[in-house]
C-alpha cells in the first residue's frame, strides 16, 4: 500500500512522479531521462549495473524494463536475451570483465560502498576511462536513490512490468 494519499482512479507511481513535490519531480525525473538517454555506456555494462540495483532494490518495474524494447536503437546487436539478464543476477557467467565489473561496481556502490578498496579500482581503471567511471557512478547513483524512492513509498507495486 502505498505510502502517501493516493487516489482510487490513479497509478501511485505516476500519480508520485506528477504531482507530489513538484518543486523536485520534475528535476529528478530529468536526471532518470538523461541517464537512459545522454549515457554513452556500452549498453552491456549499462544494463549489467542497472539490473543489478534494480536486483538490489527489488525494483519491479526496473527488474521487468528490458532496454532491447524500450531502447531498441541503442541496443541493436547487444544481445540483451534473457540469458544476460539471468547471469547479471545470477553467478556473472559469460559476462565480459567490463560488464561484470560495472556490476560489481553497482553492487559494491549501492552495499558497500566504503569497502572499494584500491585492488578494485585498479581494475576499474583497468578497463574503464575516468570519463567512463563517473558516468557509471552518475547513473548508479541515479538508479540507487529513484529505485529506493519508489520503494520506501511503496508506489512500485502498480506498476509491474509483465
Amino acid at each position: 500500500m502505498p505510502r502517501i494519499t493516493v487516489p482510487a482512479d490513479k497509478d501511485p507511481l505516476t500519480y508520485l512522479w506528477t504531482t507530489k513535490a513538484t518543486a523536485l519531480t520534475p528535476s529528478a525525473a530529468a536526471y532518470t531521462m538523461a541517464v537512459y538517454e545522454k549515457s554513452t555506456l556500452p549498453v552491456r555494462e549499462f544494463e549489467a549495473a542497472r539490473i543489478t540495483i534494480a536486483g538490489i532494490n527489488d525494483c519491479q518495474l526496473c527488474l521487468g524494463y528490458r532496454a532491447a524494447k524500450e531502447m531498441p536503437e541503442r541496443s541493436e546487436g547487444a544481445d540483451l536475451d534473457e540469458a544476460f539478464y539471468a547471469a547479471v543476477l545470477g553467478d556473472g557467467a559469460g559476462l565480459s570483465e567490463r560488464e561484470a565489473l560495472a556490476a560489481e561496481f553497482a553492487h559494491r556502490f549501492a552495499l558497500d560502498h566504503r569497502n572499494m578498496d584500491d585492488p578494485f579500482w585498479a581494475r576499474l581503471h583497468a578497463a574503464f576511462s575516468d570519463d567512463e567511471l563517473v558516468e557509471l557512478g552518475l547513473c548508479v547513483g541515479s538508479w540507487v536513490a529513484l529505485g529506493r524512492l519508489n520503494q520506501v513509498f511503496d508506489v512500485d507495486g502498480g506498476c509491474r512490468v509483465p
